[in-house]
């Protein structure tokens, strides 16, 4: 039997990848998934960069307001809840289009990353939180320098999750491909650096000018902790700690948009890496990546 069939566009932050997942879509009766970690969770819409309902135009998308941000959502959870919104595109005739800045998801979909088969331990968990970036990266260090020294040092989440791991295995399990269940073609969005800075900067003042501050005042009054929020990166924790720590802020988006430039970086660097990715300069005409795909999918067997 011939595998199914899966679009990827994948790129750096605000490189643009979901507006083009939703135009590709629109020519080849596709629908999106999300592969994002923060826009499966109901209420961090501003600062995730949630497709809104206008902007899906009519598109239908997958794995976004799925999870309560108090609950906990892993790759393997990811893996899973994908598998499952393939099957049911691909069964009505339709074309599945990834679509998210969560490479790690991706590579666990496409069997290029493994889990470990070790549950949570929200009481470490919670331990491990009180510690700063330095020492988690200290304790890995020493508990298994080999995961340290390929780890993304930046991602607590990554950090937590690995000595977790070893909490209950000892070590972290190297990594261990297997054949994808699915037939891929992969585009990615090559925007030059000023042009995505531009961007980032552009957007990040769009963000907070539309409303994440009071996004994550309500999440805060909502319940959620605010290490939890810390938890969720980038915005949501600069903007945490404008409240709990007197940033100001000037000092709050100066010290945001670099983070956010850093982090674009290191997704440009695990981008590069993957040898399957077709590259398509910015700004990409979705006309040229449309055929492509069509012949991919064989339009011609279909018409």
């Amino acid at each position: 039997m011939p595998k199914p069939k899966i679009i990827a566009i994948l790129g750096p932050t605000a490189s643009g990848k979901t507006a083009l997942a939703i135009e590709l879509a629109k020519q080849i009766n596709g629908e999106v998934i999300s592969a994002d970690s923060r826009q499966v969770y109901c209420g961090l819409d501003i600062g995730s960069g949630k497709v809104t309902q206008e902007e899906m135009q009519g598109i239908p998308h997958h794995l976004i307001d799925i999870i309560d941000p108090v609950d906990t959502y892993s790759g393997a959870d990811f893996v899973r809840d994908a598998k499952a919104a393939v099957t049911d595109i691909t069964a009505r005739g339709k074309v599945p289009i990834i679509a998210g800045g969560t490479f790690f998801y991706v590579d666990l979909l496409r069997g290029k990353q493994s889990t470990a088969p070790v549950p949570q331990n929200l009481v470490l968990q919670a331990e491990l939180e009180t510690l700063s970036t330095e020492e988690l990266i200290s304790r890995l260090t020493t508990a298994d320098p080999r995961r340290a020294a390929t780890i993304d040092i930046k991602n607590r989440r990554r950090l937590i999750r690995a000595l977790e791991i070893i909490n209950s295995l000892g070590a972290v399990p190297e990594v261990a491909t297997i054949e994808s269940d699915y037939e891929w073609l992969i585009f990615g969005i090559d925007v030059p650096t000023e042009a995505l800075n531009k961007r980032i900067e552009q957007r990040l003042h769009e963000r907070l000018e539309h409303g994440m501050e009071a996004e994550v005042a309500h999440l805060l009054a909502s319940g959620v902790p605010k290490e939890r929020l810390i938890n969720f990166g980038l915005e949501y924790r600069y903007l945490v700690q404008g409240h709990y720590h007197n940033l100001t802020y000037e000092q709050m988006t100066t010290e945001l948009f670099a983070k956010i430039r850093q982090f674009a970086k290191r997704q440009r660097t695990w981008l590069k890496r993957d040898k399957e990715i077709a590259w398509k300069s910015f700004p990409v005409n979705v006309g040229d990546i449309a055929e492509e795909t069509k012949a991919f999918l064989d339009f011609s067997k279909v018409v």
